[in-house]
């Protein structure tokens, strides 16, 4: 090597490096070196098995995002197909899909030189350099069907410029680079095509059960759809299992979707229909047509719910769903949402989902319990909010009653509000203390909700409690939001999967009702608009009637946070567990979970805030 000399020759005059210095510029040259050589290479798309999660992140599918999850690197390693590169991209990550305060990597030409950077976005919007380069390069690639950039990002950085990449939803975002820039600062956001998807990067290391031999499929889909030429639809169709089917155990079940429409399909869901009624008509439409039956809304109980970015979903190997047999309603109802922002016209559609089930049925019926609050407007959110806490509770009386001695184990969730809600969590508490997080979204989204498979079983037993916080904004409202089954109403529920099944389906609760009186009479005293309290007046038109000042706010959330509570301990047939439910204390937590620490990676040498370049050819004009 240049500047080594032997044993016998004159000293050196170059200058002297330290150990520390000389070792980083040798790992930074081979770095370098390895992009050089990956980003010089030609060929076929890597192996699909690499990369086990896809998503398309545009409605039109040029922009495909595959990825994986090292969680003893705690890393993510991303694999984005871009079909017709033009002059460059943004992919990133935000707290909602914004693009101002964005974490981004990306990739840009003048027309001639190419250059990759980690980079952020201020509140303006303007695109700065990262001081520290966060998403590093390992390569890029040509094949037939586009180019292929391939990258790698560390859950926690340490950057307060960085996204934490956390457990739940994930709003990535990217953009379209159709004009030559000569620089990441010339780079106008605004002027971007660009847009958002979201997904649950950090998928559970779960392992897949061994399925039996004598599995059975069941499609349930729709029947060649034209899908509307509208930004949303809600579409509704009803299927009729056969005559006498037997009892059986779902074990797993996938998407089907219809080729070419995978940027449209957005969530699915399969329903089955209250047993109390013995036929159901049937339907094939929107869910919002006023021709839909209203029958169809005792279509209520979850079977299976996929949404887009999500795998296969496995029940364990001890348990299953049941359905099908007596007590069980032959009828089911598939709902896809269709999300369809370019308005594309004449799109058929067969999508749905795909149940694999058995007749050799496993050691337990799984069961799923509604956990939260009740659908009532007692619990009501000030307009103006940017962060109101609710809290619905599952009592150690209530799972003292209902649970097994040997409890239940939780194995997946889906959480669940409307449109003003940001984040939800559920925790285990025992004998006062926080115990465990049995499912979190710290950047929920009412328009991305999935049945997700927890990381580990969640033991429940007698005496336990379960508490479910959710926090809302309604910045954008000008009168209270209440509780209910609107769409402009709220929930706060997570669905928790479990097994061995039980009798309890619903432990939930809302504040008493006296206490809430009570509070409309304490306005009354302190304000010169007065809230009709008498009995005619509904408890939405006393909310809607609040002055929403300070005073008032302060002391519903007070109110919230100490009033004793009406406890929703019910069976599936929504009669409540024999016991006194009504005015019970809200549980005493003496011992708080600590908040997570992120775990920074270990420093490297020093690396220079200048992007890598790249040589990708001429890109077209």
């Amino acid at each position: 090597l240049p500047g080594m000399q032997s044993s016998g020759s004159k000293p050196c005059p170059c200058p002297s490096f330290k150990l520390r210095e000389v070792a980083s510029m040798y790992f930074t040259m081979i770095a370098v070196f390895l992009v050089i050589l990956v980003v010089a290479l030609q060929g076929s798309a890597p192996r699909r098995s690499d990369f086990p999660y896809k998503v398309p992140l545009d409605p039109q599918g040029m922009l495909e995002l595959s990825w994986n999850v090292s969680y003893p690197e705690q890393v993510v390693h991303f694999q984005l197909l871009v079909r017709d590169l033009r002059f460059g991209l943004l992919f990133g990550m935000s707290d909602r899909g914004e693009f101002e305060n964005a974490d981004l990597a990306v990739l840009w030409s003048d027309g001639h030189s190419s250059y990759f950077g980690d980079a952020w976005s201020d509140a303006q919007g303007q695109l700065h350099m990262d001081s520290q380069q966060d998403y590093q390069l390992l390569g890029a690639r040509r094949a037939p069907e586009g180019l292929y950039l391939l990258f790698r990002r560390a859950f926690s950085t340490c950057d307060p410029k960085d996204y934490l990449i956390e457990d739940g939803t994930v709003h990535l975002i990217y953009g379209i680079l159709e004009k030559p820039v000569h620089s990441l600062q010339a780079i106008n956001i605004s002027a971007l095509h660009r847009g958002l998807q979201r997904v649950q990067l950090l998928k559970p290391n779960i392992t897949v059960p061994e399925l039996p031999s004598n599995m059975k499929t069941m499609e349930i889909t729709a029947p060649n759809v034209v899908i509307p030429s509208q930004e949303t639809t809600y579409w509704c169709y009803m299927i009729e299992l056969p005559d006498h089917f037997p009892k059986h155990h779902i074990i797993m079940y996938e998407p089907v979707i219809t080729a070419g429409n995978e940027a449209l399909v957005h969530h699915m869901e399969v329903f089955q229909c209250a047993a109390e009624f013995d036929s159901f008509p049937h339907y094939n439409g929107p869910c919002d047509s006023k021709m839909k039956p209203d029958r169809l809304n005792y279509c209520r109980h979850v079977l299976a719910a996929w949404a887009m970015g999500a795998q296969a979903f496995y029940y364990p190997k001890e348990a299953g769903l049941a359905f099908g047999g007596p007590g069980s309603s032959r009828y089911l109802r598939l709902e896809i949402h269709y999300h369809n922002p370019l308005v594309f016209k004449g799109r058929h559609d067969s999508s749905g989902i795909r149940l694999y089930y058995t007749a050799t049925l496993r050691r337990y019926d799984a069961g799923i319990m509604e956990l939260g609050l009740v659908y009532t407007p007692v619990m009501a959110i000030p307009p103006g909010e940017d962060a109101f806490i609710l809290t619905g509770y599952c009592t150690d009386k209530c799972s003292r009653l209902a649970l097994p001695a040997a409890g239940i184990r939780i194995f997946a969730s889906q959480l669940h509000t409307h449109l003003a809600g940001r984040k939800v969590v559920t925790v285990l508490s025992r004998d006062g203390r926080e115990r465990q997080v049995v499912n979190a979204d710290g950047h929920y989204s009412p328009h991305f909700q999935e049945i997700r498979m927890l990381k580990e079983l969640v033991a429940v037993f007698p005496g336990d409690e379960l508490i479910t916080t959710c926090t809302y904004n309604t910045e954008d409202r000008s009168r209270a939001t209440v509780g209910g089954f609107g769409i402009l109403e709220e929930m706060c529920v997570n669905y928790v999967h479990y097994y061995p099944q039980t009798q309890l389906e619903l432990c939930k609760s809302a504040v008493d009702p006296g206490y809430l009186h009570r509070y409309f009479n304490l306005v009354n005293r302190f304000n010169d608009e007065e809230v009709c309290t008498c009995p005619q007046v509904s408890v939405p038109q006393q909310f809607f009637s609040v002055p929403w000042n300070s005073f008032n706010r302060d002391v519903l959330k007070s109110l919230y946070g100490f009033a004793p509570i009406s406890m929703h301990c019910n069976k599936s047939s929504a009669v409540r567990f024999p016991g006194e439910w009504e005015k019970q204390p809200l549980p005493t937590i003496t011992e708080r979970l600590p908040e997570p620490v992120p775990r920074c990676p270990p420093a490297p040498g020093p690396r220079p805030a200048a992007p890598v370049p790249l040589d990708l050819g001429q890109l077209r004009r």
